[in-house]
Parts: structure tokens; C-alpha cells; sequence
């Protein structure tokens, strides 16, 4: 895996002909033009041969030996993946690189919300190779419990059976776009109002063809968090075989009277539900302060959490596939997709720094008289990411959204991953 930082002076075809790479692969991996000039502190994914790169964390009892029978490598390519590391002295929660040939294999889960074939076909169409599931967020629930379309889900639905990605239906607590608490307060509350959202959620799924459903119930009131458990049981044994994924905020612990993430009960969730995805983004969010979207020592802190309530191998976390610009005037935020965000950058001339701590990019810059801070993903973020999963040895990841572009990303994952 190569990663390239912009320095002053560099050009893409002076970083093509370092890395022996043909320039029109580091344009398509990192969605780049041709006449781009880029700017320091562009991180860049060069699509290099040689093997992949797994992260493992050493346990009691390991050696090089047995880490490179593992993953069927040699200590030589170990050593050599990690400079100064001292054979004899491994000591248990070391976090190392190994060479292999062996891919890390995971189920991924990508949102879709389909405003418009023209904007969202193309996207998924891109991605679907990198898919196990595709959520489709088009459902929402009326005050007596009844699930209905917001939007048509038939060219979605009928796309995901020809790329053989898996079909779940998406239901949120909206009310006039919002996520409203005292809707789905009301409805968890009541067992009749759960059981019309049980029986119109499988009318659905059986009418459709859908394999199973993903809930996105956010700002439920704390005190229906057992009436969330309770319908979470009900609505599997409805599915029976089919999957139940549930979508929770994410934690570091358990605070239940907390507004956000009071009613999500980790390990009540993790025992009803096929596969719990913790929402690992938005800890810098619109109105606040500008932080990083996903640092990376709050995600490791959530999933370190999580793992004690749910099993990891029924768990994903999520990449969020855009990142936000702050106005500091008044911290008003708009986010982007990646891509556009690496444009904003070139256009503006900005220089990108990184946060090592956080492990994530951002960068400044004035329009007119207004300073602007922009924090998002980049290659180097998201490997950090992704080391998490194999370390933790969790399921895998989920992709809010999918129309949001981040060719990084998927140059990475076509290379890395091997998707179920």
C-alpha cells in the first residue's frame, strides 16, 4: 500500500514516475483531473502490487512465529513492516503490521436514499463489488405505528437483486425531515403501535422481496429504552431467517438517561439483532465547534466499549463518507462528500494539515472576509479505520452515504478487502 503526502513542488507526474505507477491510476484512485495541480498536505492512495497490510494486536502466548503462521507470511516481511520492533519483547496489546496475501474479510453495509435514479444508480453501481448489503432509507412510521414509502424504492430495489448485493429496508423516525423523538417514543410506548409497525414492516418486506430490514430510530426517549428491547425481540421473530440490523449511537458507556444515546441498551440490542452497527461519526457535528467527524481515538474508545456488550463479530462501525465546513464566525456547517472537499482544497489553495492524534485531515480557508475550517477523511484516516476492524476483529463497516463520492475509499477497498 503506498501513501503519498504532497510536499511543495511536487507534481502528479513526478509522483507517478516515483512510485513506477501509470498517472492515470493515481487520477482514478484519488478522483482526480488530469491538469490538477496539487497541493501540500494532499494525501494521495498509490494503487500499488506487493501485499496487503493487516494489523493485529499481540495476545498472551504470541510470538513472530506464530503471528506469521497466522497469516501465512514470514518474520522477515514482519520485521520489516515494522521498524524497531524487538522480536523478543512483543508484549500483549502491541499493535503490529503483517504482509500477507490474505485479504481482510468483512460484510459491509451501504445506505442509500433515493431521491433520484440518475444521482444514486451510478453511485451504487460503483460501489456494489464493495457491498454485502444495501440499506435503502425509504421508509418512515406514522404516529399509530404504521410504516409507509417517503420514497420509490423499485429501481433500487430491482438494481441490488442484479449485482447480488442484499436488499434491507430502512425505516427512520422522520417527521418533515427531522428524526423526532416524540414519534418514535409514542409508537415503541404503546404494544398495539408496535405491533402495526411489526406487521406493516413485513407486509413490506414480503411484498417487495426485501431480505431483511435496518432500523434507524435515533433521539428515542430514554425511558422507552425497554420498549425498544422488547420490539427488537418481537420484530425478529417476525423476520425469522431474515436480517435484523440495527443502527445505534455511538458510546463510550452506558449513561441511560442521557437524551442521545439513553435508550440504546448494547448488549439487549446486540442479543435480538442479526448485526448492531455503532454510528462512529458526527463527533464533530453541524452547530458545534469544528472537530474531527470520526477521530480515531473516539472510535477506538466506542468499539473498545462496545465489544464488552455485543459479540464482535455481529458488530460494524461506520465511515462516514463526508466530512463538514465550519463558518467560525457561528460554527454555521455544511458537509460534503469527500470528493467535493478535495476540490474545495485545490480550488482554494489550501494547505492540509493533519491531526495525528485524531488521525484526520482538515484545513482552513476565507471566503471574502470569513474564515472557514473544513474536517473530513482521507487514505490516511481511513487505513487507521479499517486496522480497527481487523485488530478488534469486528464484522465490518458501514458507508453513510453512498452518493457522497470517495474514490479513495473504494481504490482501497478493492485492493484490501474481500467482501462477503
Amino acid at each position: 500500500m503506498g501513501i503519498h503526502v504532497v510536499q511543495a513542488g511536487d507534481s502528479l507526474w513526478a509522483i507517478s514516475q516515483k512510485y513506477n505507477v501509470p498517472i492515470q491510476s493515481v487520477l482514478t484512485a484519488n478522483g482526480l483531473e488530469e491538469e490538477t495541480r496539487v497541493i501540500p498536505g494532499l494525501a494521495l492512495y498509490i494503487p500499488e502490487d506487493g501485499p496487503v497490510i493487516r494489523s493485529y494486536i499481540v495476545k498472551p502466548g504470541d510470538t513472530l512465529w506464530s503471528i506469521s503462521r497466522r497469516y501465512q507470511t514470514s518474520i522477515t516481511a514482519i520485521l520489516s513492516a515494522n521498524p524497531g520492533i524487538r522480536p523478543e519483547r512483543l508484549y500483549i496489546g502491541q499493535k503490529i503490521n503483517v504482509p500477507t496475501a490474505n485479504k481482510l474479510v468483512m460484510e459491509t453495509l451501504g445506505f442509500i436514499v433515493p431521491y433520484s435514479p440518475e444521482t444514486f444508480l451510478p453511485a451504487f453501481r460503483e460501489t456494489a463489488k464493495y457491498l454485502t448489503y444495501i440499506a435503502i432509507s425509504a421508509y418512515s412510521l406514522t404516529r399509530e405505528g404504521y410504516a409507509y414509502i417517503e420514497l420509490d424504492d423499485t429501481a433500487i430495489l430491482a438494481e441490488s437483486r442484479r449485482l447480488n448485493v442484499i436488499p434491507l429496508l430502512m425505516i427512520r423516525n422522520l417527521a418533515q425531515g427531522e428524526f423526532s423523538a416524540e414519534l418514535i417514543g409514542g409508537v415503541l410506548e404503546s404494544p398495539a403501535y408496535r405491533r402495526n409497525l411489526i406487521l406493516s414492516l413485513m407486509n413490506f418486506v414480503n411484498q417487495k422481496g426485501y431480505e431483511g430490514i435496518s432500523l434507524d430510530f435515533e433521539f428515542i426517549p430514554p425511558p422507552r429504552r425497554q420498549d425498544f428491547n422488547s420490539f427488537i425481540k418481537e420484530l425478529k421473530n417476525a423476520l425469522g431467517p431474515k436480517i435484523l440490523h440495527v443502527n445505534v449511537h455511538a458510546k463510550t458507556e452506558d449513561i441511560p438517561a442521557n437524551r442521545i444515546i439513553g435508550a440504546y441498551d448494547y448488549k439487549a440490542i446486540g442479543e435480538g439483532a442479526d448485526i448492531v452497527a455503532v454510528m462512529t461519526m458526527d463527533y464533530g457535528y453541524p452547530t458545534g465547534p469544528p472537530n474531527p467527524v470520526a477521530p480515531l481515538w473516539w472510535v477506538e474508545e466506542v468499539i473498545k466499549y462496545s465489544i464488552t456488550q455485543i459479540d464482535s463479530k455481529r458488530l460494524q462501525i461506520a465511515l462516514p463518507l463526508y466530512g463538514y465546513d465550519w463558518r467560525t464566525s457561528d460554527n454555521r456547517t455544511r458537509s460534503f462528500s469527500m470528493q467535493a472537499i478535495q476540490n474545495l482544497a485545490l480550488n482554494t489553495g489550501s494547505v492540509i494539515q493533519f491531526d495525528a492524534f485524531a488521525a484526520s485531515p482538515w484545513f482552513k480557508y476565507w471566503r471574502e472576509a470569513e474564515e472557514h475550517v473544513v474536517w473530513f477523511e482521507d487514505i490516511r484516516s481511513i487505513t487507521e479505520k479499517y486496522k480497527l476492524i481487523d485488530q478488534y476483529n469486528l464484522l465490518g463497516m458501514t458507508y453513510w452515504h453512498l452518493s457522497l463520492r470517495f474514490p479513495q475509499n473504494w481504490a482501497f477497498a478493492d485492493k484490501n478487502f474481500t467482501i462477503l
